[in-house]
């Protein structure tokens, strides 16, 4: 009974989510593609302008498979309002719970095709901020 839940859930993830589009100011953005299944990702991040580090909105866009498309949803909905150093703490088990059914290995790296696309976001900005200005 319950994984029907969650079936219907990703379901309604990957066929209504409010988190699928493009935000207006983007200020961490990543693309993958899973290469097994072809499914992509491009997964935006707008940060809160009175506190930098937290998460103000997360957005998606790709194709694929509902475990691809759903978990990009799911993700996007748990990190608005999250540090950036919470969302990069997140481990993969995290999500996997989030996304409620078990999945097959190859399943497994489609549902988190979205969190390490965060993860590389957000790994981008701290390279970048480590560097400092160019000059």
């Amino acid at each position: 009974m319950e994984d029907t839940f969650y079936r219907e859930e990703l379901l309604d993830h990957y066929d209504s989510s409010p988190h699928r589009g493009r935000l207006d100011v983007v200020d961490l953005d990543a693309d993958l593609e899973n290469p097994l299944c072809g499914d992509q990702i491009h997964f935006e991040v707008a940060l809160d302008s009175d506190d930098p580090g937290r998460i103000a909105l997360a957005r998606f866009q790709g194709r694929g498979c509902v475990i691809s498309q759903a978990a990009a949803s799911i993700l996007a909905e748990q990190i608005e309002g999250q540090t950036l150093e919470h969302a990069r703490a997140l481990a993969p088990d995290q999500m996997i719970e989030w996304i409620g059914i078990p999945l097959t290995p190859a399943r497994r790296k489609c549902g988190l095709l979205a969190l390490r696309a965060l993860h590389r976001a957000i790994d981008a900005r701290a390279n970048l901020s480590e560097a400092g200005p160019a000059g």
